[in-house]
């Protein structure tokens, strides 16, 4: 039996790991995205009332994944959106385009964590061996 798509963190100096996988690309690009988000707002916290779209280009795997978290960075930070749920429908070489499901940032009912500025080059890793494994460290 496959495990089961997921995430989670890991020591790095100063910053934040996130460690996602998943049967496919998609699956592992997502978790790797709801994790980084989750860093700002507990997920369980957020109703999934809206959806943004969010498209990101990258000429490697790795640089893909980075500017893929960024993107999605930048909807939460200049949109004030929250994400419960993340979902990529398209995960190509040069390509990924998903779909953050949550609503606007609303300080009543969302407890606002670590303060996220980017994803970075730095020890960033997408592998496949059965599964997906991404690895990406975000500067806090």
């Amino acid at each position: 039996m496959t495990e089961p798509a997921g995430y989670d963190y890991f020591e790095t100096e100063a910053d934040i790991g996130v460690h996602a996988w998943g049967r496919s690309a998609a699956e592992a690009f997502a978790q790797a995205a709801l994790g980084v988000l989750a860093l700002t707002v507990e997920p369980s916290d957020v109703a999934p009332r809206e959806h943004r779209e969010v498209r990101a280009q990258g000429a490697t795997s790795e640089a893909l994944l980075v500017n893929w978290i960024n993107e999605c960075l930048y909807v939460h930070e200049i949109e004030g959106f929250v994400a419960r749920r993340v979902e990529v429908d398209v995960c190509e070489p040069s390509v990924v385009h998903g779909v953050l499901h949550g609503e606007e940032i609303d300080r009543t009912r969302h407890n606002l964590g670590t303060v996220v500025k980017a994803a970075t080059l730095h020890r960033v890793q997408v592998e496949h061996d059965g599964r997906w494994d991404v690895r990406v460290v975000v500067d806090v």
